[in-house]
């Protein structure tokens, strides 16, 4: 099952410190895209290079945002973290971060390796979008065509879901919503280590960046 955080005990915390919890109206599906971040082999299977075991166990929630998001007439977007081909001279300081483990990350994540592909339980579709980035955000300049896909198709508001929420998710987040996107964060479909690391992103982005809405909740949205 998804991590055991209550995003509703947030939100009402919050609503007790500024008056409100989440902010934003039942958005226009037509301008919504689920962005699905790097729920990939390298991330999910048993002994990957990054293996996040939760992310194994919010797949359900994923599909289920991905199915109501495409009946609505909304726009999924699955996107895939990718080694820079230019690796050498881009995010040197990253490859330092990285010790000994660098070599075995570059090499999961390049184009055509196993561990770069979508994992296999996901819900894609024909219709669905796949972008690479080569950056935790999504929106980093230079390193995805994410913000072009978006601005081409008038979208203005970002579901997000994926693993890790307290990496490439917040980071996709964050940036969205200080390039003047509404952000909702699927609180049960997405993923980090523990329930500590996620039930404080959620927190931190709730505060400023993000609603929270649980996958069933965002189901619901345009259920009438």
């Amino acid at each position: 099952m998804p991590h055991a955080v209550d995003h509703h005990a947030i939100l009402d915390r919050l609503a007790a410190m500024r008056g409100v919890g989440n902010v934003f109206a039942v958005p226009d599906p037509a301008r919504t895209a689920h962005v699905i971040v790097d729920l990939q082999n390298g991330f999910m299977q048993v002994g990957a290079p990054v293996e996040v075991p939760m992310a194994r166990h919010i797949v359900d929630e994923v599909n289920l945002v991905s199915r109501a998001v495409r009946e609505a007439g909304g726009t999924n977007i699955f996107l895939r973290y990718t080694t820079p081909p230019d690796w050498e001279n881009q995010w040197t300081v990253f490859w330092e971060r990285m010790g000994p483990a660098a070599a075995g990350h570059r090499e999961a994540f390049t184009p055509g390796h196993p561990m770069h592909d979508l994992w296999a339980g996901l819900d894609v579709r024909p219709d669905d979008l796949v972008v690479d980035k080569h950056r935790f955000s999504g929106f980093f300049p230079g390193t995805s065509t994410l913000p072009d896909v978006l601005r081409d198709r008038g979208i203005n508001t970002l579901i997000i879901s994926g693993t890790l929420t307290n990496c490439c998710c917040e980071s996709t987040a964050r940036d969205a919503m200080q390039a003047g996107y509404r952000v909702i964060m699927a609180a049960d479909a997405n993923a980090a280590l523990t329930d500590e690391e996620h039930g404080a992103t959620l927190h931190i982005l709730a505060f400023v960046f993000a609603d929270l809405l649980s996958a069933k909740e965002i189901a619901a949205l345009w259920q009438a």
